[in-house]
C-alpha cells in the first residue's frame, strides 16, 4: 500500500482489513505468487474464489481477480487477508508445494469464542485432525 494515498482511500483499506479480518478466508498457492483465496464465509464459497497475485520480486501484493479490484482498481479484502496471512508467517505464497504434505489442506482461520479471529490451522483431509502447525499433521491421516 502506498503512503501517498488520499484520507478516503485509506479509510477504504481500513475497511478492507476489517473485513479480512471479519471472514474466513482458505488460502491455496497455484503457483508462486499466485494465491487463491476462497471466502469460506459464504453460503457458497465456491462462488467466491479469486486469485491474488504477488510480486516474485518485492513481494508487493499486485492484484486481485475480484470484482472490487477488477473495476475500482481498490485494495480488496482478499488482499488484506493475503497480506495478513504472509505478514504472519502462516502462509508463503512462494512455496507451489507446502512440505509434501498433500493430504493437508489450506490455512484456516481460526476464532475465539466472541468471534475473533485468534489463530490460523490447517485441518487433515483425510481425518479432520487440526493443528496450529501444518508440520504436526505429517504423520496425521
Amino acid at each position: 500500500m502506498s503512503s501517498s494515498k488520499s484520507p478516503s482511500e485509506l479509510e477504504a483499506d481500513e475497511t478492507a482489513q476489517k473485513r479480512a479480518q471479519a471472514d474466513q478466508f482458505a488460502f491455496d498457492v497455484d503457483a508462486p505468487g499466485l494465491v487463491e483465496v476462497t471466502n469460506e464465509s459464504h453460503e457458497n464459497p465456491a462462488a467466491h474464489q479469486y486469485v491474488v497475485s504477488i510480486d516474485d520480486v518485492t513481494e508487493e501484493l499486485m492484484a486481485c481477480t475480484c470484482p472490487h479490484h477488477v473495476h475500482r482498481s481498490a485494495y480488496c479484502k482478499h488482499t488484506a487477508a493475503v497480506e495478513n496471512a504472509t505478514v504472519d508467517g502462516s502462509l508463503n505464497a512462494f512455496l507451489s508445494v507446502y512440505n509434501n504434505n498433500d493430504h493437508v489442506g489450506s490455512p484456516h482461520t481460526g476464532y475465539d469464542t466472541d468471534g475473533t479471529v485468534d489463530h490460523t490451522f490447517w485441518q487433515g483431509e483425510n481425518c479432520g485432525a487440526e493443528a496450529t502447525r501444518k508440520d504436526a499433521l505429517t504423520d496425521c491421516c
